[in-house]
C-alpha cells in the first residue's frame, strides 16, 4: 500500500541551525533515502521552497483568488515530501518514523486512494 508522508517543519528553526549540524543533519537525510531506495520502500522524495514562495489558489464565484503564503498560523509548514509503499500502516508509521527531520518537526502519514471514490470522497 502507498502512503503519503508530509514533513511539517519550522523553518526558524532550520534557519537558526550552525552549519555544520545542518550539514549532519542533511547528510543524515540522504544516508536514509537511498536506505529507503535500496529497501524499495521509497516511491519519490521532494524537498519544498519556503512557504513564502507558495500561493493558495481558490475559485469562488467563478473567480480566482489567491493568497500568498505563509497561510497557517502555525510555526510548522509543510516542508517537504515522500511517498512510500509499506505492507501496512505500522510498516509505513515505523518508516516515517526514521525520518531525520521527525526529531524536528512532524510528518503525517496519509494512505493513498488509488482512484476517487464513488460513494463519496472521504469515506471510511
Amino acid at each position: 500500500m502507498k502512503y503519503l508522508c508530509l514533513a511539517h517543519e519550522e523553518e526558524a528553526l532550520f534557519k537558526a541551525m550552525p552549519h555544520e549540524e545542518w550539514l549532519a543533519l542533511r547528510q543524515e537525510t540522504l544516508s536514509y533515502v537511498e536506505s529507503l531506495k535500496a529497501s524499495g520502500h521509497l516511491i519519490t522524495t521532494h524537498a519544498l521552497q519556503s512557504a513564502n514562495h507558495g500561493v493558495l489558489v481558490r475559485v469562488r464565484n467563478q473567480r480566482l483568488v489567491t493568497t500568498d503564503g505563509p497561510f497557517v498560523e502555525t510555526k510548522e509548514q509543510l516542508g517537504g515530501i515522500f511517498l512510500i509503499e509499506a505492507h501496512d500502516f505500522n510498516e509505513a508509521l515505523r518508516i516515517a518514523s526514521q525520518w531525520p527531520s521527525a526529531r524536528l518537526g512532524t510528518i503525517e502519514i496519509r494512505p493513498i486512494e488509488e482512484s476517487l471514490r464513488e460513494d463519496c470522497r472521504y469515506g471510511d
